[in-house]
């Protein structure tokens, strides 16, 4: 266990004027605290905090973030108290070590809700000090590093939690070193016979080709050498798990892998860097596609370095990264590697510590907590956070020069959203490199990207399936919510127009305001769309502008009578309303009474079939399901008894049929069938035979010799329904087929 004046000494090392009295202060009250507590491997308890200050000593941090890592288990694990520490220490060392008690362990094995709400409170008290990050993270580490000691469930979990959440969160924050371990202790627990298999190869591979990586260093320094480059050339293997990984996400081999060496040049100035690339350029040819400049567009957690690949002095491929050293510094310790927390001479805040600006990748992470932490329900803000915060970058363009940094699997739809909400709730399609693209086409880095806008766009719910930003998610979700609730509320508006004009009044939507609150409904348009859903009847708002309203109209006539008296239906009589996306025809067939025209279900406006379904050339009609939408009924259909004495639901529909737009429709049939093997299948023969889809089907058996069974059957129309069960009944197999109506 290292002992107290090895702690100030490695501090010492990078920071000569230390403050000894605090590191000397904390490190005597922790384990004084601890006591005689134990770890599971044995080891004094005291000695897990040791070892988080040791790895952040190792970042070189300032001895208060070291102070409280020796202090980060006290209040969760010990007697001591916030007080206590306020006191001892001061409020701001106590607020750390607190904020870091309050994190607690995340389960991933949990229910979504509870894993979200302990991620979310992670990610905010990381928002608010970035040395909780730094502290939590190097907690992690070393419980990872004594992880064969924990019993072997629990091992499971803790690696599934580091490669799930921790990992990603070092990678994102730039800390490439930290991140590569953890990784690497994960993937070991987690799939230990794929780990052994990796590693064994890749040493394998490495005694094979020692020499010529030892040939292709000596040959680069002689060529930097040349060219008066002062530059270090080291080369580099890739780690286990991001060998696994990229195997099984592109189903290579090991034989097709051509990067797992690398070298690394690390040279004085970003000057340096163009030049050494110049010589290697001019000497070897570059593998096309495989250049990449972060120094002129450095990545969102501040990694700088051009990336390129040649065919190498061995006529093989070889993978170069050249950086200066304070690149190759942030490339190992990303916001550990700035002045945040440092002494800088300069502006200090109330504790006496210096303040500098935030890194890219803090603030960014900042700015996505904020943005994610407002208003989303547990499960969103989980699947948005991951979305955000856990997936590797594509940098696109605007056709201006603006940079746009996505999630990969990114599309142009993701990138209008991420241009502006508006630019992207008005996309209509993309051009991509000055191409048109699908806008499900997944971007590149390097892609200009402009987008074809059109005001009379509503973003289409679908949409949500297919971007892969949180942001654009959130927006689609809105807008198509804020589109049906437009076509509600018109629905509604048509509902009390005519509901006025049958009491010899005029409607206007002023009239609705002074009445709001005896409605219950903080605006007009909720108002309106209560109406259209079906929530408000229509009589209730003319009771309300009128107190002395008395509704007049007639009950409508009963089913045996309903198909003669049709034109009857007042409710909605002259009122045309259309589905969202589909435009109604405008031809000489179209009924004057203004029926609403019903294409199918396809539209935006929640329409729905009643479970005996109905199909062209049926006689329909539409019953408001209050806060559900309207469901269709066959004129026929018994089940419309029950909407007798409600007359305000009753909507007049017809159908609209699209002939270019091929679409099936519900229908329910009874069939009842020898119970004999093979009668099933002569039946699904029947009506494959017919074009026809079975949708769900149930058996009962209502004798020995025959079986009844209730199909839900999908077919193009009356016409198409009726040669199928002309064609079932003839089929030996068959007694009795017929359709059903409610």
């Amino acid at each position: 266990m290292m002992r107290q004046y090895e702690l100030v000494e490695r501090v010492q090392r990078y920071k000569p004027d230390v403050n000894e009295a605090l590191l000397n202060k904390a490190y005597v009250y922790a384990m004084q605290k601890h006591g005689h507590q134990k770890r599971a491997s044995g080891d004094p308890y005291f000695s897990h905090p040791l070892e988080v200050a040791a790895i952040l000593t190792e970042m070189h941090m300032d001895e208060a973030t070291i102070a409280v890592a020796l202090l980060h288990d006290t209040i969760e694990d010990t007697t001591a108290t916030r007080a206590e520490i306020d006191d001892l220490f001061g409020p701001e060392m106590g607020k750390l070590v607190e904020g870091l008690t309050k994190l607690k362990k995340l389960d991933l094995v949990s229910k979504k809700a509870e894993q979200a709400e302990n991620l979310r409170k992670l990610l905010l008290a990381i928002s608010e000090d970035v040395r909780v990050l730094l502290v939590k993270l190097a907690d992690r580490l070393h419980n990872m590093r004594t992880l064969d000691h924990m019993p072997e469930a629990k091992r499971l979990r803790i690696a599934e939690e580091t490669m799930d959440i921790y990992a990603p969160l070092a990678g994102r924050m730039g800390m490439q070193g930290m991140r590569e371990e953890l990784e690497e202790i994960a993937f070991r627990f987690i799939n230990p016979e794929a780990y052994r298999a990796v590693t064994a190869r890749l040493a394998e591979i490495f005694e094979r080709n020692k020499d010529v990586l030892t040939d292709i260093e000596k040959a680069l320094s002689a060529l930097f050498e040349k060219h008066a480059i002062n530059a270090s050339v080291k080369s580099r293997q890739k780690k286990p798990w991001s060998v696994f990984r990229k195997m099984e996400a592109k189903a290579l081999s090991f034989e097709q892998l051509s990067d797992i060496f690398g070298f690394r040049v690390v040279v004085d100035s970003v000057e340096d860097c163009y030049r050494a690339l110049g010589a290697i350029h001019t000497t070897w040819s570059m593998v096309p596609g495989r250049f990449k400049d972060y120094i002129s567009t450095p990545k969102q957690n501040d990694y700088r370095s051009i990336h390129t690949t040649i065919v190498g002095p061995s006529r093989q491929r070889v993978e170069l990264q050249i950086r200066t050293r304070e690149m190759n510094k942030i490339a190992e310790y990303g916001v550990a590697a700035h002045s945040i927390y440092k002494d800088t001479g300069g502006k200090t805040n109330g504790a006496g510590h210096a303040i500098s600006k935030e890194t890219n990748a803090y603030a960014w992470l900042r700015r996505t907590i904020e943005q994610l932490a407002e208003g989303d329900n547990p499960e969103d803000f989980l699947e948005n956070t991951k979305l955000e915060l856990f997936q590797d970058q594509v940098f696109c363009f605007t056709p201006k020069g603006m940079l746009i940094a996505l999630p990969r699997g990114a599309t142009p739809i993701d990138f209008a959203y991420a241009v502006h909400t508006d630019v992207g709730d008005t996309c209509v399609g993309a051009k991509v490199n000055g191409r048109i693209m699908p806008l499900m086409t997944e971007l590149k880095n390097g892609d200009e990207v402009e987008i074809i806008r059109s005001k009379a766009q509503v973003p289409p719910a679908a949409w949500e399936s297919v971007v892969v930003t949180g942001k654009a998610r959130a927006a689609i979700r809105r807008a198509t919510k804020n589109a049906i609730r437009k076509q509600y509320s018109g629905l509604g508006a048509r509902i009390l127009e005519r509901a006025f004009e049958r009491a010899g009044k005029t409607f206007t939507k002023e009239s609705l305001k002074p009445v709001l609150h005896r409605l219950a409904r903080k605006d007009i348009e909720d108002v309106l769309a209560s109406v259209g859903r079906g929530e408000l009847a229509s009589t209730d708002v003319m009771k309300a502008v009128f107190p002395d309203y008395k509704d007049e109209r007639v009950t409508p006539a009963a089913p045996k009578q309903r198909e003669e008296g049709w034109s009857k239906i007042r409710n909605a009589a002259g009122m045309l309303f259309q589905i969202p996306g589909r435009a109604a025809r405008k031809d000489k067939d179209q009924p004057r009474d203004g029926a609403v025209p019903i294409r199918g279900v396809r539209g935006d406006l929640p329409v729905r079939f009643a479970p005996e379904g109905a199909v062209p050339g049926d006689r329909i009609v539409g019953i408001v399901q209050p806060g559900t939408g309207i469901t269709i009924y066959p004129i026929q259909s018994p089940a419309l008894q029950a909407f007798d004495d409600q007359p305000e639901r009753w909507i007049d529909v017809r159908w609209d049929i699209d002939e270019r737009t091929k679409e099936r429709f519900p229908a329910r049939v009874s069939v009842t069938a020898i119970n004999a093997p093979g009668s099933l299948a002569d039946i699904a023969q029947v009506v494959a035979s017919n074009d026809a889809n079975i949708h769900t089907l149930s058996m009962v058996r209502t004798a020995p010799d025959f079986t009844e069974m209730l199909i839900d059957l999908e077919v193009w129309d009356l016409k198409h329904l009726n040669r199928l069960l002309s064609q079932l009944k003839d089929n030996s197999s068959v007694s009795d087929a017929r359709r059903v109506n409610g």
